[in-house]
Parts: C-alpha cells; structure tokens; sequence
C-alpha cells in the first residue's frame, strides 16, 4: 500500500513538473512574441533614425580619419612612397611616377582635388603642382629626379616628398592631430604645430569655458524661479510654466536678434540709461562676451528650469516642515534637507544645458566678438567656406568625444548617488 501510495505521489510530482515546465515555456513564447512584435512597431523608427541621422553623421565623422583624394588621384607615387624610409630623397621611380601621374591627373582634370589635400599640410602645394604640371616637358631629356628639381627646388627638400607620403591614406590622423594644434614631422614623429597655427586648443578650452559659465548662471537663476513655481497651486504654477516655456515658441535667430537691438549702442538699453542719467556715455554691451552670456542664457534657462520643477514638485513640504519642528533654522532645513533631495534635477539640468551650450553656433556668432567664436563656428566654417570635410569631421569628433565624456561622468555620478540611496 505504501508503495503504491509513494509511486502514485511521485507521478503526481512529476505531472506537476511537466506541467510547470510546459507553463514556462508557454510564457517563453508569449514573451518572445510580445517582443517581436514590440521590434516590429520599433523597426521603421529605428530605420529612419538609421537613414537620416547614423549613417550621414557616421559616414561625416569618418572624413576626419579617412583620406583617400591623394591616393586615388596619384596611385603610382603613392604606391612608390610606401617603400620609401623616409631619410634622404625618395628614389628615381618615385620621381618617373610623379610625373605620370601629374599628367595622367591633368588630362583627367581631378589634380585640383590631390593639390588641395596637400596644401592643407604643406602651404604653397598647390601652386607647385600646377606649376610643376604646366611647366613639364612632353618627353623627359634628363633624370626624372633633376626634370622636377630644375622645375621648382622644392622637390629636392625630403619636407614635401614627406608631406606626400602623410597623405597616402587611406587612414590619416592628419585632421585629428590638426584639431588638436599637432602634427607630423618628416620624421613622422608627432610635434606641435607652428605658434601661429595653434588655434584650435585655445578654441576648445573657451568653449568649454563658456558653456560652464552658461550652465552655472543658469543654475544659479533657475533654481530660484523652479523652486517659486513648485510652490504655487497648480493653477498659479501652471500660468508661471507657460510663461517660462514661452520662448520656445520664438524662433532662436528672432530671439538672439532681439538681444542684439538690445544691446547694441543705440539700442534700448542704452538710451534707458543714458536718459536716466545712470551712465553718460554708451556701455558697449554687445559683440562681446557679455553678450554671449546673456543671449545664451535666455535661450537654455527653461532647460534648467523644467528639469529642476519636476523634481521639486514631487518633494513633500512636510519634510521641511519636520526639520523645521526638530529645532533646525529655515536656511539650515533647505539645505540640508531640500536641496540633497533635488541633486537629480540639478544634475539632468546641467547636463542637458552644458551639451547644448556645447554645440551653440548661431548664437555666439550674432552677439560675440572674434574672441567669443565656439567650435561650432569653426565647423561651419570649414564645412561651408572652405569645404575641408576632413577639418569640420576632426573638429566635429572632438566636440562629439567632450560630450561623450560628460554623459559618462554624469552616468557615473547618479550611478555612485544610486548605490548609496540603495
């Protein structure tokens, strides 16, 4: 009786496992279904992001890395350098096939392209491949290597054979060592560039600088202005909000335009002062830092603000409120009870006002002076005037990797702030 009770109990058991099994499977599937079918509604977003945004901002940022205009309009001396060690003169074959290849790029009209990317590393380039191109004879009556020395004595210096061989590709960090004030040597050894080259650390110190003193002035006037509004009735808090959000219903070029009638010599501001009597003379207040400030500041203030609102709104008074019965003052119970509990806001707002004082371009070049440019500038510049996709992709890298970096640390920090909460 007791075994046949102990082997009926045990195939109980095991219809109960096949049973729990067959259940777990049964949800396996129905979760995998849930997320196909979740992919699926995903999968034209994702696409059009992919199309529109991934592979143009990809295949721009690869122009600062990638470097092929010299390799594919001069193959033959290109292919010569790469055996070449770099000490003394390149030998006569690379000589014959320069010129080979200078006529084949004259009779196909694409020298123009090669003579560029070589001026970017060696001013004066260009006009000594068109010279050397015009000035060639139709059937050489001497060496390769005195035909092109007689012509322009540049090609007897190893600086411009060197110069060459750099820009073979079809991977480079010319664009990336430029971006940051290097270069390369004959040597292809890594110095810094000429003093009056170095421009572009300069540039990117000042605009990390710019952008911190934005963000911390935003910080410092819109805490104030989220913490009145979190403590309105919703009906008064939500007349305050439509008043913050509405700028962003005016364009930014009419926004910083009207800074700029503003503040300008005879702008507004001026003539209130001078009629006043406050000041007798203009105060020059625009096409200046200052201006840059201030115009920025308009503009990214409600991304401090919002931010800085939500999480206050959701902080109950009554916590102050019980610091303040256990004896602590009004400025002690808001900082040390309030304030800790409003760091995420600060953080998120900081943040998102820090990346996009980053990339500001408009702005500075309206209100600032030379001096007050920021790196977007100088990717316009080089994308649109001088179209050297190679420098506006290195520089674009450089702005891309700062921002990367902040994300990181502030990942890093609510991560740090999360594990002690926890």
């Amino acid at each position: 009786m007791l075994t046949g009770a102990a082997a009926a109990g045990h195939a109980a058991l095991a219809s109960v496992d096949d049973d729990a099994i067959t259940l777990r499977r049964a949800l396996r599937k129905s979760r995998r279904r849930e997320q196909w079918r979740a992919a699926a509604l995903v999968l034209p977003l994702f696409v059009f992001l992919a199309a529109c945004f991934v592979v143009p901002i990809g295949a721009m940022l690869a122009r600062g890395v990638i470097d092929t205009d010299v390799a594919r309009i001069l193959p033959t001396v290109t292919a010569a350098l790469k055996s070449w060690n770099g000490s003394g003169l390149p030998a006569e074959s690379a000589y014959q096939a320069l010129i080979a290849d200078i006529r084949a790029a004259r009779g196909a009209g694409t020298l123009a392209s090669a003579a560029t990317r070589l001026n970017y590393d060696e001013p004066g380039f260009r006009t000594l491949l068109f010279a050397t191109g015009r000035q060639l004879p139709d059937e050489l009556t001497a060496p390769a290597r005195e035909t092109l020395i007689g012509i322009d004595p540049k090609w007897g210096e190893r600086d411009t054979w060197a110069a060459m061989r750099r820009a073979g590709g079809p991977v480079t960090d010319f664009y990336l060592l430029a971006a940051l004030d290097l270069q390369r040597d004959a040597d292809n050894s890594i110095t810094g560039a000429p003093p009056e080259q170095r421009v572009f650390r300069d540039v990117l110190g000042r605009t990390l600088w710019i952008s911190a003193m934005v963000t911390l002035i935003c910080l410092l006037l819109g805490y104030p202005v989220a913490y009145v509004i979190a403590a309105q009735p919703p009906g008064r808090a939500g007349v305050l909000l439509f008043l913050v959000l509405l700028p962003f219903w005016t364009s930014l070029l009419v926004r910083t335009v009207a800074w700029v009638v503003l503040l300008q010599k005879e702008g507004v501001l001026n003539s209130l002062f001078m009629s006043l009597g406050l000041v007798h003379e203009p105060l020059k207040m625009i096409y200046n830092r200052f201006a840059v400030y201030v115009a920025m500041v308009h503009v990214l203030l409600p991304f401090m603000v919002l931010p800085l609102y939500s999480v206050m709104r959701g902080i109950p008074p009554s916590y102050v409120r019980a610091a303040s019965s256990l004896g602590a003052k009004p400025f002690t119970a808001f900082r040390r009870v309030f304030v800790p509990q409003t760091l995420a806001g600060i953080g998120a707002g900081c943040l998102m006002v820090f990346i996009q004082a980053l990339g500001y371009y408009i702005t500075p070049a309206l209100v600032g002076g030379a001096e007050d440019q920021m790196i977007s500038y100088f990717i316009a510049f080089y994308a649109s005037r001088t179209v050297n996709w190679g420098m506006a992709a290195a520089l674009s890298i450089m702005l891309l990797t700062a921002t990367l970096l902040l994300y990181a640390v502030y990942n890093r920090m609510v991560g740090v702030d999360r594990m002690r909460l926890g």
